[in-house]
């Protein structure tokens, strides 16, 4: 098969008839909420945030615990505790940290099918807006003692979860040397796209992939292959296929392999959300695609980045859909806002 620079995108096929919409988990409305909180994410001091969250949740009467991630601990040994105590109570568990500690917390909370509440704390915080989740971690806390479940499409790769995007190529590099400024000058969104600008003027030697997607495999040469899951990040960066994740799908987004000058282009174009319009870019939704080399030479695994976090997943790379949603606490609408 020859190779090819990008591929046109797969069409959308028509959509399946709709499966039996899953059942909630039971929640009463005062059951207790079991709160992972990181100490590691956002700008205020976590003493005072775990101040907050308790202050408002004592005033209400509602039964809670906190349970602290240590700076440097591991995150999925607090998450695993809190889902066995909200089972055993009938509770739910609620994280407070950025998209990657809330990816991790509701790794635990997904497969145990229990009910799922979220205080933003991060740097981006898209899982948080595209649900209209207050920033303000007080209004978040008096939002949850007023919340409903609302089912939530999960993403997948290799059975690993992501809720905002997974991805390979330039854009896992680009997170490395985020967090690498981050280390050093802070987080904030400054130091994110310092770092962004660093990478992308950097060169980087294109990916060659077999994408197996919808019956067909397509070999294609790009830098990044980007798959999305969350509508306010794709709507921000102008990809126009963000309504597809209502339809149990996913957005794949390949960047063509160009230099440093076209790399800053498709940058701004991102940021002033144009990049769907560019022509070094194609963008699809799809239910399931399968990744792996074009040119294998023994290779077993790849770097794979999950809602900002990296890891190396044996390949083949399988995007999809989780059959189970999670069960979000999502904010009533008097407590909802709208994405900044």
């Amino acid at each position: 098969m020859n190779t090819t620079t990008l591929p046109n995108p797969p069409p959308d096929p028509l959509p399946p008839s709709p499966a039996p919409r899953p059942s909630a988990p039971p929640f009463a409305d005062d059951a207790p909420f079991f709160v992972v909180l990181n100490a590691g994410s956002g700008h205020d001091d976590a003493a005072l945030r775990r101040t907050v969250i308790a202050d408002v949740l004592r005033a209400s009467g509602r039964r809670h615990e906190l349970l602290a991630i240590a700076r440097g601990d591991p995150v999925d040994a607090v998450a695993v505790d809190a889902v066995r105590r909200a089972r055993d109570a009938r509770g739910a568990v609620v994280v407070a940290g950025g998209d990657g500690t809330i990816n991790a917390v509701a790794s635990r909370v997904l497969a145990a099918g229990l009910p799922f509440g979220v205080l933003p704390q991060g740097t981006f915080n898209y899982f948080s807006r595209a649900h209209g989740i207050p920033r303000d971690t007080a209004d978040a806390t008096r939002a949850l003692l007023r919340a409903r479940l609302a089912p939530v499409q999960v993403g997948l790769v290799n059975d690993q979860v992501f809720l905002v995007n997974g991805s390979v190529g330039l854009y896992p590099e680009l997170l490395e040397e985020r967090e690498a400024w981050k280390q050093r000058l802070g987080r904030n969104r400054l130091v994110a796209l310092g770092a962004a600008l660093a990478t992308m003027m950097s060169a980087h030697r294109p990916l060659r992939l077999a994408i197996d997607c919808d019956g067909t495999t397509r070999n294609v040469r790009t830098s990044t292959l980007f798959i999305g899951n969350n509508r306010v990040q794709l709507d921000r960066i102008g990809v126009t296929d963000a309504p597809a994740l209502d339809r149990d799908r996913l957005v794949a987004i390949m960047l063509r392999p160009v230099g440093p000058l076209a790399m800053m282009g498709l940058l701004l174009h991102g940021a002033i959300g144009r990049l769907g319009e560019d022509d070094d870019v194609v963008h699809f939704p799809f239910e399931q695609v399968v990744v792996r080399p074009a040119a294998v030479f023994g290779r077993r695994r790849m770097k794979v980045a999950t809602d900002g976090e990296i890891r190396w997943l044996p390949l083949p790379l399988v995007f999809r859909v989780s059959p189970q949603p999670l069960w979000l606490l999502a904010p009533a609408p008097e407590d909802a806002v709208e994405p900044e």
